[in-house]
């Protein structure tokens, strides 16, 4: 059965992020496919996605990711996708947003930019000011104790 790019990218969440199935990395992600945007160094390769994925499940629990927007067109998919999950030390609920464009070559991820709402994330976690935005942009630092 064909599936398609958002099939394709639901079932990559599912599996992956949501049941911590690393095997599909290796299924869906191309040995050459390069990510960006994930966090501010050199871009992601397969062994990079899983130590990502792998902290932010340590960070999160029931972690589930719908798409409130999406657009394919030829071999890209658009999406906006939201992370729905819960705080493991109290069952706080956590959302956090954030928009990808994958290419598919197939069922191969071969090439991916994201940009996620980190900032909001580590905030719901309590591991930065819930103020640290409006703070940082009065061009105030932020100054760790």
């Amino acid at each position: 059965m064909t599936m398609t790019k958002t099939e394709l990218l639901q079932y990559w969440f599912d599996e992956v992020w949501s049941n911590g199935n690393m095997s599909v990395v290796d299924q869906m992600y191309g040995p050459d496919t390069l990510s960006t945007g994930a966090i501010l160094i050199a871009p992601f390769r397969r062994e990079d996605i899983r130590e990502l994925v792998t902290a932010i499940r340590e960070l999160l629990s029931n972690i589930r990711v719908t798409f409130s927007h999406k657009m394919e067109q030829e071999d890209w998919l658009a999406v906006r996708a939201v992370f729905d999950a819960e705080r493991p030390d109290n069952g706080a609920k956590i959302e956090m947003t954030g928009q990808m464009f994958i290419r598919f070559e197939g069922q191969i991820i071969v090439e991916s930019h994201s940009h996620f709402n980190y900032m909001s994330l580590f905030e719901q976690l309590g591991q930065i000011p819930p103020d640290a935005i409006p703070v940082l942009l009065t061009g105030q630092a932020m100054k760790w104790k």
